[in-house]
Order: structure tokens, then sequence, then C-alpha cells
């Protein structure tokens, strides 16, 4: 389950909690609740990893896109030293030598892009994530405590109520 699933999952508990009456407060399965946060937390480092991995892919293909611009270039340069003996091929192998690694360089710059957008979406999804998870624990944090008071409330009123009579 990734972890925009165990977030609704998180909504749901929340949204089928038994209310307390005369409150705005929840009764919610702490077990339930703790569980969900548990797999969040189990997922999240496999999204790290997985926009970790995107990374050291973009850093490969840069990689292989200047060996390839590299070997390119070499070999129009080898090409261009066999043709020196004519002037005319030798202006029209170094045209294209200079072509090729336009090409290549171009080639190169586009990976590159592609794999940095590839990666910010992931990072934008990743903290989306985060932030979800950060409001509903907060959001489950304040009715937590909210419950607490009303409850504590409730005692006093009781114990007051006892001492009255």
């Amino acid at each position: 389950m990734d972890a925009l699933e165990l977030i609704d999952k998180l909504e749901e508990l929340i949204q089928k909690s038994k209310k307390i009456p005369f409150s705005s407060n929840l009764i919610i399965n702490e077990n339930d609740f703790f569980e969900i946060l548990d797999e969040l937390r189990s997922v999240i480092p496999e999204e790290f990893k997985q926009a970790r991995w995107i990374v050291k892919e973009r850093e490969n293909m840069l990689e292989e896109a200047k060996r390839q611009a590299t070997r390119i270039v070499k070999e129009a340069e080898e090409k261009a030293e066999q043709m020196t003996s004519e002037n005319e091929i030798m202006k029209n192998a170094i045209k294209k030598s200079e072509e090729i690694i336009s090409i290549a360089e171009a080639k190169a710059r586009t990976i590159r892009l592609e794999a940095e957008d590839y990666a910010d979406e992931k990072l934008a999804s990743l903290e989306a994530v985060i932030y979800k998870i950060l409001s509903a624990v907060e959001k489950g944090r304040e009715q937590y405590k909210a419950g607490l008071s009303a409850i504590k409330r409730n005692i006093e009123n009781m114990q007051n109520f006892k001492k009255e009579q």
C-alpha cells in the first residue's frame, strides 16, 4: 500500500469514529490509528529510495551520454585525421564532427532536463504525501487532546455534582 492510500485509511478511521456526546471530539481506536501510522513509517522510506534511485538513474544517463559524446568526438577526430590528404575532405570532416558533438550535447542536455523534471516531480509528490501525513497526525493529536479535555471536564463536573448532593 502506498502512502496516499494509508492517509485515506487514516481519514476513513477518523470519519468512522464515534463522536463524544456534547462535544466535537471523537473516540478513535488507538491500535488501528497507530497500526496505520506504523505502515506509513515503513512506506515513506521506500518512496525516498525511489527518489534516490531516480537521481542515480539520471546521473547514469548523463554519464552514458558523456561517454557517447566522447566516443563520437574521438571517432570524428580519427576520421578527420585519415582525411588530411585533401583540404576539402578535412573541412567536411570537421564540420561533421561539430554537428555530431552538437547533437550529442543536445541529447545529453535533453536527457539531463528530463531526468531533473522527473526527479522533481517525484520529490514534489513525496512532499505532498508527507504534508498530508503530518496534517493527519496533527489533526489526530488535536482531536485526542480535545477528547481528553472533555473527559476531564466531565469527571470534574460529576465530582462537583456529587459534592453538592
